[in-house]
């Protein structure tokens, strides 16, 4: 298998793993609140990428100068991540997805903005199709509520969560200072953690942790291990062996594997309106998958 095809391989995986975490999140989002379930996975996530840090690049003193940054960038990502599950509560997993897509096009404004990062204009018009297939989904299909302008209280929480993602990806490379892809995350995780336990130390105190449901444990650990530990590896992987564009690309895939897990797990197919706008999100995808010539570039996990 040559390199690129490992490349493409990892980023299926990573799409489908990610797409996961809306699926489960979505059957669990009220049985516990958002700040008590995000303290715990960052904590997870944090304890298992501090080990794979130390058994491999190990983690530099140098790391340590301006903890800020990591603060500033923890606070982005758990914006995310918090209203990406409060979202959840009201929302439909692939309808979040759908947003979720709109990243690579917000994530691109503000690269201009941070790093004045251009794009082809066929990067350009693939954010376009992915747009507007995202919000077609958004707006259920519905050319009444696309005039109305009527969307869900939890797509629009989750947009402004995707916004904070958005500002992360290009803030990383302005803050980063020379350290390893791992050990940054390493401290983002862990900075995300402290903010975590204490904005949400009213949260953890007043969740029963003993009677929560089996299913909120399995989404817990697999949103910290499976949506956030092992993504990451497989981002790494992929973009040493594919150029950025073709990494963003499996974003669009996302709304894909959420129709693939809601079936898995028993929950039914969307209407058949939604599935055109999923469609326009994979020509969003094949045509980023183009041939384009360029150096790898990294890029943030889910």
């Amino acid at each position: 298998m040559t390199p690129q095809a490992q490349g493409h391989l990892a980023m299926l995986l990573f799409s489908a793993l990610v797409a996961g975490s809306f699926s489960l999140g979505g059957m669990v989002a009220n049985d516990i609140t958002p700040l008590a379930l995000n303290a715990v996975r960052f904590v997870i996530a944090a304890i298992v990428l501090g080990i794979v840090a130390m058994v491999t690049t190990g983690i530099p003193r140098s790391a340590l100068a301006a903890p800020w940054r990591y603060l500033v960038l923890g606070g982005l990502f758990i914006i995310y991540f918090v209203l990406m599950f409060e979202g959840l509560k009201t929302s439909a997993p692939v309808s979040s997805a759908a947003v979720f897509t709109l990243v690579p096009a917000m994530a691109g404004i503000f690269g201009w903005f941070l790093l004045r990062q251009r794009m082809t204009p066929r990067i350009a018009m693939a954010l376009c199709f992915g747009g507007l297939g995202a919000l077609w989904v958004i707006f259920r299909a519905d050319l009444a509520a696309v005039l109305a302008f009527d969307v869900g209280r939890g797509e629009v929480i989750f947009f402004f969560g995707c916004i904070a993602h958005a500002i992360y990806t290009p803030l990383v490379r302005v803050l980063n200072r020379g350290e390893s892809a791992l050990v940054f995350a390493f401290g983002t995780l862990v900075a995300g953690a402290i903010l975590l336990m204490v904005l949400g130390a009213r949260d953890i105190v007043a969740t029963n942790w003993l009677n929560l449901r089996p299913l909120v444990w399995l989404t817990i650990l697999y949103v910290a291990i499976c949506a956030s530990s092992i993504t990451f590896v497989l981002v790494q992987f992929a973009t040493m062996r594919l150029p950025s564009a073709k990494v963003m690309a499996y974003t669009y895939l996302v709304p894909v594997w959420v129709i693939c897990w809601e079936v898995g797990l028993g929950n039914g197919l969307p209407p058949i309106g939604i599935v055109a706008g999923v469609v326009l999100t994979v020509l969003a995808l094949l045509l980023l998958l183009r041939d384009e010539d360029g150096p790898p570039v990294q890029v943030k996990a889910q």
